[in-house]
């Protein structure tokens, strides 16, 4: 998306705020402004279901993209399962 003016700031905000609602649902917690591999990967889910809302074909959003939310919803899991041994102690 190449918007040179700010006439479409606030809808844009409000669509990046609902894909970041609709990835966290699907994949589980991430930090938007967080720099891990995981954060990463999950903003970049968020600008592209974003570019598929602004561009009115968020139908196809899950079907292109349904191996990367399948496979950051996975790394995540495994990452809060480790976290939860690391936490109590190896298990």
């Amino acid at each position: 998306m190449h918007i040179t003016h700010s006439g479409e700031d606030d809808n844009l905000k409000r669509l990046l705020s609902f894909s970041v609602s609709a990835i966290q649902s699907n994949c589980g917690p991430f930090d938007i402004t967080g720099e891990t591999d995981i954060d990463n990967r999950a903003k970049e889910l968020v600008f592209e279901r974003t570019r598929y809302i602004y561009n009115d074909a968020l139908e196809y959003f899950e079907d292109n993209f349904l191996s990367e939310i399948t496979s950051l919803g996975i790394d995540i899991e495994l990452n809060r399962m480790e976290d939860e041994t690391t936490t109590d102690g190896g298990g």
